[in-house]
């Protein structure tokens, strides 16, 4: 005669089930999530934030910015700012080196 399971038993067995499909569906969304960012980054890659159109690489004070084509807008990289900052601080200061006794 077969042995039914006790009611402990399929709520143990029903919560494993639902803790897997929950991290199944995280997974999931993760992938899903990483996808999507590569694919983005793919259709945006180079374009003007603010027209959409293809950027171009020129340098300014042997720091390498971005300018797009069609509006002449000009975009920084992480910490190229804080570069060109930096070198405008010490030529103010030569400048000013002069001036003092």
């Amino acid at each position: 005669m077969p042995v039914k399971p006790s009611e402990s038993e399929e709520e143990y067995f029903a919560r494993q089930e639902i803790e897997r499909r929950k991290r199944q569906q995280k997974e999931h969304a993760e992938k899903m999530a990483e996808e999507e960012k590569t694919r983005l980054r793919e259709l945006h890659f180079m374009r003007c934030p603010k027209c959409g159109m293809d950027l171009t690489h020129f340098e300014l004070k042997g720091i390498e910015l971005d300018r797009c084509v069609s509006c002449g807008g000009t975009w920084f990289d992480h910490g190229e700012i804080d570069q060109l900052i930096s070198q405008e601080q010490s030529a103010i200061k030569r400048v000013l080196s002069l001036f003092k006794e």
